[in-house]
């Protein structure tokens, strides 16, 4: 983890979700981009889990990626995602000031009754 970015671990909040649950999130500076790690459970046998990035800025929530919400217009252009089995990847090019507050990932399994875990993490320059 890169020395440059100060990330406090604020609220950790994990619920059972069928099996699946998010195991950590974290946060680097790699250059000017924020990286989030998004590492989870996959209990499932098929790919019906659903995510969402999200950043709480000034208490306004903004989507930056995922299938839960509609993505702001304003990230669509500065995200990538790699979705792989155990591990969602958000890099967030040129990361400011402006792009400080509290990250949130959250996965959601689809079903009669969707359950959710997410944790969240701060990130401050």
């Amino acid at each position: 983890m890169n020395p440059a970015i100060s990330v406090a671990l604020l609220l950790s909040v994990l619920q059972v979700s069928r099996g699946q649950k998010v195991t950590s999130l974290t946060a680097c500076l790699v250059n000017q981009n924020l990286r989030l790690d998004c590492r989870h459970e996959n209990n499932t046998k098929d790919n019906s889990i659903q995510h969402e990035f999200s950043l709480t800025r000034e208490k306004r929530k903004h989507v930056l990626s995922g299938t839960l919400g509609i993505p702001e217009h304003t990230y669509r252009s500065r995200v990538t995602l790699s979705n792989q089995p155990y591990i969602k990847v958000l890099t967030l090019a040129n990361f400011t000031t402006k792009d400080e507050g509290d990250y949130f990932c959250e996965l959601q399994v689809s079903g009669a009754n969707p359950m959710s875990s997410n944790k969240s993490i701060s990130v401050y320059r």
